[in-house]
């Protein structure tokens, strides 16, 4: 009976590891494609284009969910249009280019600002109560805190080599610098500040699904829809940027077979991992292996591909970490003081995007 338990732990733990590894290694992939010269603005179309037309029967057919609201109405496609806005056209983009300025590790650290964002968002607008007295409310401002000291540390002190890239100098003179793995200081903060700005555009997109599942507690179905919005504005934003027509022509090779795997995997499976897991272990269950990713951008970065790692990517990574785990425990704890005010579960899971690829 023991043994079954600790299995029954061990399983799911494994498995979103290994969820945040293939995320990881897919977005160091998608960018070393890129710094070949694979235009970013039309993987990220491509890609959710493709997503799109493998959610939209999924959610369909395979999810069948009682709908108590009408799916389409005017207010359900603005709430679309701007779930695909924030968390498609605006985070993605930011963090492409944030990428090209930065390191793997550092997209990462800036990911993990995301619940500090979304609880300083929530206190602007209001969702949230000035609550001193609350261990909980302690908890989420002193885990703010420090997430952002640590989000700093990595912008301002870069620190020596723990493994320096051994083709930097190659990489430096490269004819796509914008979209190669390696640290410019002229442009390190810029691409700190714009990892930081996708970040907050999740943080956003996240507040405005969450209100949504409310109005329509539908998962799959709004992820295909706000899918299939985002994808329309990447296109016409990219058809504005991206003026080269060989660019857009598909080619039969490990650049098309990286889109495919991206977009299988981001729409369909880790989706459905994620969201399954949700309801087995609970709304918090899947966001604590985010920190993971840290790890992986470390390990495939130094081991596989081009990338050097600084001492205070390092240090500001394990700051973050731990006002992630601060927040979320605050947050946790908030949880189960209003556990018996929670209509439905379902409210509760949250709807899972790409994070960028990042």
């Amino acid at each position: 009976m023991g043994g079954g338990c600790r299995l029954g732990e061990a399983a799911p733990f494994t498995v979103m590891v290994m969820m945040e590894g293939c995320t990881i290694a897919l977005t160091i992939m998608a960018k070393t494609a890129m710094s070949r010269g694979m235009s970013p603005f039309v993987f990220v179309v491509y890609t959710n284009a493709l997503g799109t037309l493998l959610l939209l029967p999924y959610s369909f057919f395979l999810h069948r969910e009682r709908a108590e609201q009408p799916l389409f109405t005017l207010p359900l496609f603005l709430r679309f249009f701007f779930l695909g806005f924030t968390g498609i056209a605006l985070s993605q983009n930011l963090a492409f280019l944030g990428l090209s300025y930065s390191s793997p590790i550092v997209v990462c650290v800036m990911g993990l600002l995301t619940p500090a964002f979304s609880f300083i968002l929530s206190l602007v607008l209001r969702k949230s109560k000035v609550e001193w007295r609350r261990s909980s409310f302690q908890f989420k401002v002193i885990g703010t805190l420090v997430t952002v000291m640590g989000a700093i540390s990595v912008v301002i002190y870069k620190g020596p080599y723990i493994r320096p890239s051994s083709s930097s100098q190659e990489l430096q003179h490269s004819k796509h610098q914008l979209f190669v793995f390696y640290s410019a200081p002229d442009n390190w903060i810029l691409g700190c500040i714009l990892l930081a700005a996708s970040f907050f555009c999740v943080s956003l997109w996240n507040i405005i699904q969450l209100d949504t599942i409310k109005h329509y507690p539908q998962v799959m179905k709004i992820a295909s829809f706000y899918s299939l919005a985002g994808t329309i504005q990447c296109a016409i934003f990219s058809l504005i940027v991206e003026r080269n027509l060989n660019a857009w022509r598909f080619k039969l090779n490990m650049e098309l077979l990286l889109i495919v795997i991206t977009a299988i995997f981001g729409s369909v499976v880790r989706s459905s991992v994620q969201i399954s897991f949700t309801r087995m272990k609970g709304p918090f269950y899947a966001p604590l292996f985010q920190p993971f990713r840290v790890f992986w951008a470390t390990f495939f970065g130094v081991s596989f591909f081009v990338n050097g790692l600084h001492y205070g990517s390092v240090i500001g990574a394990v700051i973050s970490g731990a006002g992630y785990y601060t927040v979320t425990w605050g947050r946790m704890r908030e949880d189960e003081g209003q556990e018996e005010s929670v209509k439905s579960s379902d409210e509760k899971i949250p709807l899972l995007q790409e994070d960028s690829e990042v």
